[in-house]
């Protein structure tokens, strides 16, 4: 056998392998053998017929394994012999292949690259305080009342206003406009906030509404946002709107009594106002150790001056698109919008896929540095994870698991990226940021 590599760039390389006649039978009479043993053919007994008729009878079938396993011996052995680091196997020219000559394939492959990392120990991140103030248990608390709010008849800031609404544009109904997003053009009830913190379905209609009672009529003007994604025909557009109130309600909170606090598994206020408090710290704590996560990916990512490897690029930017496309998919955003600004959204995760993938070649080096390992515990507790966000039983993904290697090896590098990203963050420098009044 004999190898020989050619650069195609820092992390792309060929591997010209080539093997000798006699390896080349070699994986010829081993198939063969194998074919052999395990077919049947009439007047022979299974395993006993003679080779030659069994070659000429399942031609086709032999040939084409015959075919995978040199390939599958010149890569073996050209990665043994050539000590590379490969990431991917981008290509294969696989040449002629037949018994009795030598073969030559040629292996385009993606390796490593050499990263020299930097001082990973310190870096500097900042979290906030995680006390909650009064102020910020009070919030809570009234949302808490607010989700449990009556409503009585009334017309005023904070009021819910019930009313159906048709829209034109420049005098033509706007279901010519909105295409499937009818709600846009026209429904027959919706609910409201008078002036609310929120902005409603059609901007800024919310702040059209107080003065209002059942049973009036108001022609209304809504002016979309320049960037409007949910209907870009709309984009700009000032549309007008006629509306008719159907029902006004007030919205009366609940008195902090021993009937709401028994609704929220509290003895009393200081009771309630001290679950809150340890409600918001546990989630502050959570926020701080996610930011920390983001300050030391980012240091990295600042630090990277090493080449990507453009197949683990194209794969984790295929990856970026579809949870891009489907998220906003759900949101109601049609396919002909990618579409229209297909280059802007394959530049933006390239982008996105090389930062990425600069973090997770430094957080393996990083990891292999530390010694740091996965362990059947953190497979234990990604299966819990998943089986409590999932709703399926543990023991039903641990099978499924071990059936697919591929997700088996993605969680696995994924648990090992978490593992060196929590090391990373135990290592860090901390400021804290000052509290804000």
């Amino acid at each position: 056998m004999n190898v020989q590599i050619t650069d195609i760039n820092e992390t792309r390389k060929t591997l010209t392998v080539t093997l000798d006649k006699g390896e080349v039978d070699g994986e010829y009479n081993t198939i063969l053998g194998e074919f052999t043993k395990q077919v049947s053919l009439p007047g022979f007994r299974p395993g006993k017929a003679p080779a030659a008729m069994v070659a000429k009878r399942f031609g086709k079938e032999l040939k084409d394994e015959f075919k995978q396993k040199v390939i599958g011996k010149a890569y073996r052995d050209g990665l043994d012999q050539s000590k590379l680091e490969v990431l991917s196997l981008v290509d294969v020219e696989e040449g002629a292949i037949e018994p009795g000559l030598s073969a030559a394939i040629k292996l385009t492959v993606d390796v490593r690259p050499e990263i020299k990392l930097p001082d990973y120990t310190g870096l500097n991140t900042e979290i906030v305080p995680v006390e909650p103030t009064d102020a910020e248990v009070d919030t809570v608390i009234e949302g808490l009342r607010a989700e449990r709010a009556d409503f009585k008849r009334a017309a005023a800031k904070g009021d819910y206003v019930r009313f159906g609404y048709t829209g034109t544009l420049d005098g033509k109904p706007l279901t010519e406009t909105v295409g499937d997003k009818a709600i846009y053009a026209a429904a027959p009830q919706t609910w409201e906030e008078v002036e609310g913190a929120n902005e409603g379905l059609l901007p800024g209609m919310s702040k059209q509404l107080a003065g209002l009672k059942a049973g009036d009529k108001k022609d209304t003007t809504v002016t979309f946002p320049a960037e409007f994604a949910a209907v870009p025909a709309l984009a700009g557009k000032t549309v007008a709107y006629a509306i008719e109130v159907q029902e006004v309600r007030e919205r009366v909170l609940p008195p902090l009594d021993e009937a709401f606090f028994k609704a929220n598994q509290a003895d009393d206020l200081a009771g309630l106002k001290s679950q809150v408090a340890t409600n918001l710290k546990m989630r502050k704590e959570y926020e701080n150790r996610a930011a920390q996560r983001r300050q030391v990916t980012d240091a990295l990512v600042a630090q990277a001056n090493f080449p990507v490897p453009d197949s683990l690029i194209a794969s984790e930017r295929d990856g970026v698109l579809r949870q891009f496309i489907e998220e906003n998919m759900r949101r109601g955003i049609p396919q002909e919008q990618f579409e229209q600004n297909k280059k802007e959204l394959y530049d933006s995760a390239t982008k996105a896929a090389v930062s990425r993938v600069k973090v997770q070649l430094m957080l393996a080096k990083i990891a292999d540095a530390e010694k740091l390992k996965v362990e059947e515990k953190d497979f234990n507790n990604w299966i819990m994870r998943e089986a409590m966000r999932s709703s399926q039983k543990p023991d039903k993904i641990a099978k499924e698991l071990g059936k697919d290697r591929d997700q088996l090896r993605a969680i696995q590098q994924q648990l090992l990226f978490d593992k060196a990203l929590d090391f990373l963050v135990s290592k860090a420098t901390v400021k804290t940021a000052t509290a804000k009044a």
